[in-house]
């Protein structure tokens, strides 16, 4: 497996300059830096290509996350919010090719975070969802990208809350280069099991987030069951990216959309957060190979 860590772990806003990452991640004993999409589409295509000329010399995997707005939701009823939904995947897509980044997960069927004093049409949505992400795997296609259906808790999204949805929803859509994307923070609500869930999703398991149920990173002193998921994801002989996306520090938009309210790192500086780290990726490493 390869293991990552996703940037915003020290930053306080989706934006930024990554390229300082990509060094700090191979430092700590990385192989992939995850990297916030949601504003590629406004990003020049020579930082771009620095991006990718940085990561290829330091031997680091790029890989992407995103999150839809409320006015770029492919499973809305509004064919309007859907056109323009295309468009900009479309636009990030182009923009990811030109930094080497071929794998995109989040809430990528719907929008983030959601809006629970509108009305919820799960039904209408599903089945807009899979019409439309079809359509998407294939742009997505063109420019050798593999799309992960995260799958959420039911507090931050509400078509796929379990992998089992997911499952089926991936299933449906039916595009060999759409996966399922667990994430231990969102199965630790929803789940019944975490073993099996990984079990459930086997091949169709395209990327995994790992934390603990507070979102630290990853330790022997937490209460996520890292053993047991191992053996699972050895059951089902997966062998691909695994990215740790703790959220610690409270303040600007990432604090707030992911709500933390409460100081986590307990006013760590980013030497200990790079240790922290670096502790994180060696655990898992020891554990799971």
């Amino acid at each position: 497996m390869k293991y990552g860590i996703y940037y915003a772990y020290w930053e306080q806003e989706w934006g930024g300059d990554v390229i300082p990452y990509i060094h700090r991640v191979k430092r700590l004993g990385f192989d992939i830096l995850e990297v916030g999409c949601h504003n590629f589409i406004d990003v020049d295509d020579d930082y771009l290509r620095l991006v990718k000329q940085t990561a290829e010399e330091e031997g680091i995997m790029l890989t992407g996350g995103y999150g839809n707005d409320i006015h770029h939701n492919i499973s809305s009823s509004d064919p309007a919010v859907v056109r323009a939904s295309m468009e900009k995947f479309e636009g990030t897509f182009r923009k990811m090719y030109t930094a080497g980044i071929h794998k995109l997960g989040g809430s990528l069927y719907s929008y983030w975070p959601v809006d629970y004093s509108r009305p919820i049409d799960k039904p209408g949505d599903w089945k807009r969802a899979v019409r439309n992400m079809r359509e998407l795997a294939d742009i997505a296609k063109e420019y050798e990208i593999t799309l992960g259906m995260e799958v959420l808790n039911r507090f931050e999204g509400y078509l796929l809350n379990t992998c089992a949805e997911a499952v089926d929803y991936v299933s449906e859509v039916d595009r060999e280069n759409v996966k399922v994307m667990l994430d231990t923070f969102h199965m630790n609500i929803e789940e019944d099991s975490f073993g099996d869930a990984v079990r459930l999703a086997g091949k169709l398991l395209g990327h995994v987030h790992v934390g603990e149920a507070n979102r630290r990173p990853p330790s022997a002193k937490g209460r996520i069951p890292w053993a047991e998921i191992g053996v699972a994801l050895n059951d089902i002989h997966y062998d691909g990216t695994v990215v740790m996306e703790p959220f610690v520090r409270p303040g600007g938009t990432v604090g707030n959309e992911i709500r933390i309210w409460r100081d986590l790192s307990e006013g760590a500086a980013n030497e200990q957060l790079d240790a922290d780290a670096a502790n994180a990726v060696r655990f898992l490493r020891g554990l799971w190979g």
